[in-house]
């Protein structure tokens, strides 16, 4: 069934086409902006667009992504205005050292930080931008002991005893998964996790210097719970990533306060409710369907998708980053039954439409990861209800490749996990 272009549906080409969007969306407490893929400029780009109104006009205090905290951390002291070391967002954003380093290391975010970094100077309340994932664990031990052997050595004593215990994993998260099989660090960190929740008040002498510490005991913990599920090659790990980010956003949020909003850019595999996907048959569930149990009245689930063009991705896991083809939407996908529709990039507000607007079943929805492959793009697709796993939907017909600040990964810092990061 194709989809109605009447009511429900808005052209989109500038900022202002974002109006319905920002009417409807503006009153939630967490708006999540998809993706699918990681490597799209114009995905970035409007997301943007739509996080800059939040901002500005709806009053929302702080983005969260789909990224690493110790890193995003670094750029929100950045675009808060915390820490000039960095004389511009291309030096704190080459600080992103974990393939695939792309995602974050690109001029789309730059642009992004860029425009935070000014809003913020005229603010007394600074929109923040922090981490929501989970793989840092050393990182995250790194940060927590620079920190503490300096304001609090006792506790600096317990973080050292922590990297100790993960000492013969040689900082490789694969041979962690083997060893904790026999010699499980969980005690450690999960003592470190206490001792920050004890002391980390006392912590004051630094702008979030509080949050910054018990969420980098929150990340060891997690993290080493995730590392040590990955030798049982089963979705597990998928869900205890997603639940740690959604108890970070969680955090954020009481961070921020009682009428505290957040933005999310995380990809569609993670923001749109699982409930509506083949994931739930799996015993999977993501952000999106978890912030909607959890703020049922108070989330905005925004998915993004297009038809062809180009995207930036990687042929394996670790191998360097590409700009590759992406090729026209496989047949009776939702991409295809849009562009058969028009080839005009529109918005859709599915609580506007009528009833019949959408395919009342599942259709197949592209879904590209880090890792993509052209020549098999049917493996591509995720089953989904799209009037349900979404709220609203933009459609571009035709998208680019982002622009990478080409940051070669660190030797040891690509996360050999499973299941394959989107």
């Amino acid at each position: 069934m194709a989809v109605a272009a009447d009511k429900g549906v808005f052209p989109l080409s500038n900022p202002r086409d974002l109006d319905p969007l920002i009417a409807e969306a503006g009153n939630k407490r967490i708006v999540l902006l998809g993706e699918a893929s990681h490597g799209t400029h114009e995905y970035y780009t409007w997301r943007t667009a739509i996080t800059r109104r939040l901002i500005e006009e709806k009053g929302f205090g702080f983005v969260a992504v789909e990224g690493d905290w110790p890193d995003c951390y670094r750029v929100n002291r950045y675009v808060k205005g915390f820490d000039n070391k960095g004389k511009n967002p291309d030096d704190v954003l080459r600080g992103f050292q974990r393939w695939p380093t792309w995602m974050w290391a690109n001029w789309e975010v730059a642009a992004l930080l860029e425009w935070m970094r000014s809003f913020n100077r005229k603010k007394s309340e600074k929109a923040g931008f922090y981490g929501l994932d989970v793989y840092s664990l050393w990182e995250s031990m790194d940060v927590l002991y620079e920190y503490l052997k300096v304001n609090d050595p006792s506790a600096a004593a317990i973080v050292e005893k922590a990297i100790s215990c993960f000492a013969g994993s040689s900082r490789n998260e694969q041979r962690y998964a083997l060893n904790s099989l026999s010699q499980p660090c969980r005690e450690q960190v999960i003592k470190l996790l206490r001792e920050m929740k004890r002391k980390s008040r006392s912590y004051n002498h630094d702008p979030e210097a509080e949050l910054n510490t018990l969420q980098n005991a929150h990340v060891a913990v997690e993290a080493e719970k995730y590392y040590s599920n990955m030798v049982r090659f089963d979705d597990n790990t998928w869900n205890i990533r997603d639940r740690h980010m959604m108890d970070t956003l969680n955090r954020l949020l009481g961070f921020y306060g009682k009428d505290a909003k957040a933005v999310v850019w995380e990809h569609n595999t993670h923001v749109g409710d699982a409930n509506f996907t083949d994931m739930a048959a799996n015993g999977m569930f993501n952000m999106g369907q978890l912030a909607r149990e959890q703020y049922p009245a108070n989330c905005f689930i925004v998915g993004f998708g297009s038809y062809a063009g180009t995207v930036m991705a990687a042929s394996s896991w670790g191998a360097p980053m590409q700009e590759m083809e992406l090729p026209e939407a496989a047949p009776g996908s939702i991409e295809d039954l849009l562009h058969s529709e028009s080839s005009d990039d529109r918005l859709m507000i599915f609580s506007q439409m009528g009833k019949y607007s959408l395919p009342e079943a599942k259709v197949p929805h592209r879904a590209v990861g880090v890792v993509y492959d052209p020549l098999i793009e049917n493996y591509n697709y995720v089953p989904s209800l799209m009037s349900r796993r979404y709220d609203a939907f933009v459609y571009l017909d035709e998208t680019r490749a982002l622009h990478p600040l080409h940051v070669t990964a660190e030797p040891g810092l690509v996360p050999d996990t499973y299941p394959f990061e989107f």
